[in-house]
Order: C-alpha cells, then structure tokens, then sequence
C-alpha cells in the first residue's frame, strides 16, 4: 500500500473530518490547524483570531484507492466552495477553504478541479477556494478528533443547525440532476 497525504481547510474541522472519513480510499483523517503564522495553535488561539491559522483536516489516503483530484473533488462537493468569508456559521479568516499542495504537480490538479467547478455552473458563482502551499500541521486536540462519532447528538445538531447539510445533500442532488459529474 502507498501512502500520502492532503491538507483541506473548510470550516468546521468536525464536519470535514466526518464527511472525508468517507470517501474511498481515506485510511485516516485528523483535525488541526494549519497556514499560521505562530509555531503552534490552539483552538483557543484560533477561533479567537490570535493566530492566522485555519481549521483544517490531514488526510491519509490509500495512492492505489484514490487520488489528490479524486479527494479535492470529494472536498468541493463538501463545503460551500463560493463563500469567501467561511463556512455557513463559522466566519472569519480561521474558517475559510483551502487546499493545500505539496507539489506543483498537486497545485495545477488543485486549480484544475476549481476550474472544473467554475465551469460546471452549479453553483452560478465562481469558486472562493484557496490553492496554497502546504504549512505545518498541528492536530487539535484530543477531544476534537472524530467528534462526530464521540460526540454525535450534538455533533448532527452543529451540522444541521449550520446549514451546511442541507447544502451538501442540495449540491449533490444538483450534480446529479444537471448530470454533472466530475472528470477523471
């Protein structure tokens, strides 16, 4: 098995954790904070703006399951990729969407799948997503990994409650209704 991993911020780490532990091919995703500029994060620090870093999620990925576009397009498909300010009722620079690359290989497959989105029409507005340089990774803290699955009546309240369920289950009943798949 080959291994590799991808950096995505958008939003609430709890939900993108859940929604990524999903998707084919992941072996393992972790909530944190990256893109800062201080040597470390707390949630304290970021969800009061101390530092610049985002919640964002690491994923473990299986190379021979899976693949970085096959993921960005997953990931997209899971946020409100057009909103510039966050992510439904998470706002500010902290909760903005990102992907995060390693390689130049990685950032043109990244722009590739936003221009891909762009062009799909689904949304009637262009994607807000950033395509950025892979940064340090702090994994949040114990209580914050896999929320969903320890924490669940309050966790399918969050999601609800945010929007952003709704959202997800609209995008996919678009995508499918317009037929609009993703490109291999």
């Amino acid at each position: 098995m080959q291994k590799d991993t991808i950096i995505f911020a958008g939003g609430c780490f709890w939900c993108v954790e859940h929604d990524l532990r999903e998707a084919p091919g992941v072996l393992d995703v972790v909530s944190g904070y990256t893109g800062g500029d201080a040597a470390s994060a707390t949630y304290e620090q970021v969800a009061s703006h101390v530092t610049s870093h985002r919640e964002a999620v690491q994923v473990i990925y299986d190379t021979e399951k899976t693949s970085f576009k096959k993921l960005c397009q997953f990931f997209l498909d899971h946020i409100d990729p057009t909103d510039e300010g966050g992510q439904f009722h998470d706002r500010g620079e902290s909760y903005r969407t990102a992907i995060y690359y390693q390689t130049p290989e990685e950032k043109k497959t990244a722009a590739d799948c936003i221009r891909e989105l762009d062009l799909s029409g689904i949304y009637g507005k262009l994607a807000a997503v950033d395509i950025l340089p892979a940064m340090p990774f702090y994994p949040a803290e114990e209580y914050h990994q896999n929320y969903a699955e320890k924490n669940p009546v309050a966790y399918a309240a969050y999601r609800q409650g945010s929007g952003r369920e709704d959202f997800v289950n609209r995008t996919c009943t678009i995508r499918e209704e317009k037929h609009v798949p993703w490109k291999d």
